[in-house]
Formats: C-alpha cells, sequence, structure tokens
C-alpha cells in the first residue's frame, strides 16, 4: 500500500515538475506568459479585459480588471499559478475562481457556480 502511495506521489509530482498536467494533453502556460492582457466571459454577462502582471518566473501577481466584469471579478487584484490551475483572487484573497488550462485557454467555474473562460 506504501509503494502505491509512493508511484501515485511521484506520477502527480512529474506531472508538476514538467509544466503539463498528466491528464491533460495542453501543456501548462509558463508563469511568464500570464503577463498580459485577458478575456474573462461568462454566459448572459458582459465580458471584460484584465490585466496580468508579475514578475519574470513568479506564480503570482497582480491583476487589474478594465471594468464591466461578471459577478464580483470586478474586484479581481491578484493571481497565483498552483496545482489546481490559476486562481483569481480579490484584495482580501478570497477566491473569485479557480481556472484549469485546457485547449489554449482556462476555463471553470466562479466562486458563485457560474461557468467562465479565460482567454487572449
Amino acid at each position: 500500500m506504501l509503494r502505491a502511495a509512493s508511484v501515485c506521489l511521484a506520477i502527480g509530482l512529474a506531472g508538476c515538475a514538467g509544466g503539463q498536467s498528466l491528464l491533460s494533453d495542453a501543456p501548462a502556460p509558463a508563469p511568464d506568459s500570464m503577463n498580459g492582457r485577458w478575456v474573462l466571459s461568462a454566459p448572459n454577462a458582459p465580458s471584460c479585459t484584465m490585466t496580468f502582471a508579475g514578475t519574470t518566473g513568479a506564480l503570482s501577481g497582480t491583476i487589474v480588471p478594465d471594468g464591466g466584469c461578471p459577478e464580483r471579478f470586478y474586484l479581481s487584484r491578484r493571481w497565483s499559478i498552483g496545482a489546481d490551475g490559476v486562481t483569481i483572487a480579490d484584495e482580501n484573497m478570497a477566491a473569485l475562481a479557480t481556472l484549469t488550462f485546457s485547449g489554449g485557454r482556462f476555463g471553470g467555474t466562479s466562486a458563485a457556480g457560474t461557468p467562465v473562460t479565460l482567454t487572449r
């Protein structure tokens, strides 16, 4: 049992080290590629642009929403990359959404349960 757990842990860590999920055929973007303008979209709501910024190699940074964002995303101030994907948070570090990378974009649900996408 211990050996099986060790193998699972090693496989999971190998996926993290390579920057690519073992469950997805699309590589996760490098942290540096988070910098720049992104479009956040949700059904039945206007999309909004957000400017992501961070230092070279950082796994987190800041967000400046341009306004008109759905739900509480107008409060977006921070981003971070973790094992679950990219998390968008407010100034108090409360997660507004955690989105996974697939097919050249991020997707998932907001904290309120609304489907959202983040694209270039």
